[in-house]
């Protein structure tokens, strides 16, 4: 039988981490077995639908890689592709349940059901609806909610995560199954869609595990063969005792995006967390994700989240596809993250910034504020320069004359290259009798006023010769 996987997110909003790796694992699974992954919208809630969402889930999963076999934009044999769109199929499904006498249409009014919720409250029992199913129920029509006529029993499955499981009859219950407006809730929609789109496993979040009895039950009255269940664990917030949300510092993928992280990396970290081959590993392609990928690896616990580790990977990938592919690559990807300042210089020369400046990065953002000082003067700071820890023992009159010393070596170069920057400033280290951390320190400092920077001759390599005198001599008249 054809694997097949979807992703049924709900546009309600941002993309969340945990919504995302929710994607990855399906999509994961459906090309590690040569199978199919649908994107499908499930957009029933209509009070919380947020207008662009769907257009931000289609983009984040394109950004990430995770081409969808079918869905919307590109169509398919079981569309569509919307769950707004399939009120017909649904109808004709819950049909079948009103002739077999397990779905009707409840009359009771909200108000009844919430005096039911609260002696059930004062008594100190569970609510379960089918305690106060109605004797005589009306014709099902629209505009009236209809629910699910449960038979408890015990149910028995097996989950692929967290293995064999069971529930007796005190968690089932009358379920609705289309609500006023005509429109399924997620507990009947999400069955009738699978069923049609011939769905073989369904991956969600471990807080649906609770509610399997009653999908059990649906399955079953339909006649329908159960897929096989995958429940996700949790992502945990840094603390690790509950389940990560926006408070805990989690941004949306989107903002990630806009800070620098690559897709690469966000698509290694949620991969791997919740589940690794067993080996050492830490960066993966998306191709080694697939070979390597399993269900069985996946851990039954809750992962915590570490946006510290993401960072790490993110660093690992900028160098990565430098390494690899070289650093023109990855400046395609950085044109919006340079300083403004950087907009009237040519490609080339912000190519050769970040060729030297690249393995500091840990996201791409770090750009505008690391670079700052290729495309722009400094503001000379003569109290950062004297708070340095190498320099703080120099007088002003010795600090200067090292600097004069150092602009009239370097004005002898003829050719301005790493190699010959390297042989005058050992040779300085010599005439001068200064230590390394001194004389490179007050020229490092001195051509850009910053808490770091690329090795020395590569930063005045970069900057030029005409550039890096003229800082000097600058800061030497300062002082």
């Amino acid at each position: 039988m054809e694997t097949v996987t979807r992703f049924a997110p709900s546009p309600t909003g941002y993309i969340h981490i945990g919504n995302v790796r929710s994607a990855i694992y399906p999509f994961l699974l459906a090309k590690k077995n040569d199978g199919k992954f649908i994107l499908r919208i499930e957009d029933t809630d209509r009070a919380r639908y947020v207008d662009g969402a769907t257009e931000l889930i289609e983009d984040t999963l394109e950004w990430l890689g995770l081409k969808w076999d079918e869905g919307p934009i590109i169509g398919g044999n079981h569309g569509p592709y919307f769950q707004s769109e399939r009120k017909d199929i649904y109808l004709k499904w819950a049909q079948k349940l009103i002739d077999s006498g397990r779905a009707y249409a409840d009359p009771t009014s909200p108000e009844q059901i919430d005096k039911y919720r609260k002696q059930c409250s004062e008594d100190k029992t569970p609510f379960l609806y089918r305690h106060y199913r109605p004797s005589d129920t009306p014709v099902w029509k629209p505009g009236l909610p209809l629910r699910f006529k449960s038979e408890p029993t015990i149910y028995k499955w097996h989950d692929e995560v967290m293995g064999d499981m069971e529930a007796g009859p005190e968690v089932q219950d009358d379920i609705i199954l289309i609500k006023k407006d005509g429109f399924p809730t997620y507990n009947f929609a999400h069955i009738v869609d699978d069923a049609e789109m011939g769905v073989t496993h369904v991956m969600r979040g471990v807080e649906y595990l609770s509610s399997t009895p009653n999908y059990l039950a649906i399955y079953e009255a339909l006649g329908l063969t159960r897929p096989k269940l995958v429940s996700l664990p949790h992502i945990l917030a840094p603390t690790g005792n509950k389940k990560l949300g926006k408070r805990d510092g989690a941004k949306s993928v989107t903002e990630y995006r806009d800070d620098g992280v690559l897709a690469e990396a966000m698509l290694n970290y949620l991969a791997c967390l919740g589940w690794n081959d067993g080996t050492e590993k830490e960066i993966y392609t998306l191709e080694e994700l697939i070979k390597s990928f399993s269900l069985d690896r996946i851990q039954n616990s809750g992962a915590r989240y570490d946006e510290t580790k993401l960072l790490w990977l993110n660093g690992q990938w900028i160098r990565k596809i430098v390494d690899e592919r070289g650093v023109e690559a990855l400046y395609l990807r950085t044109r919006t993250f340079w300083p403004e300042s950087a907009s009237t210089y040519e490609d080339n020369y912000r190519i050769k910034v970040l060729s030297i400046i690249y393995d500091r990065l840990k996201t791409l953002s770090d750009l505008s504020t690391m670079t700052t000082y290729f495309f722009e003067d400094p503001r000379i700071d003569l109290d950062y320069l004297a708070k340095n820890k190498y320099l703080k023992n120099l007088s002003e009159s010795e600090l200067e004359q090292l600097l004069k010393t150092s602009i009239a070596k370097l004005q002898r170069i003829e050719e301005w290259s790493e190699d010959n920057l390297q042989n005058a400033l050992n040779e300085l280290l010599q005439e001068t009798s200064s230590k390394p951390a001194v004389l490179f320190s007050l020229i490092r400092i001195s051509v850009s006023f910053a808490p770091f920077s690329p090795a020395l001759p590569l930063t005045l390599a970069v900057l030029g010769k005409n550039t890096s005198l003229a800082r000097l001599n600058s800061v030497a008249s300062f002082i």
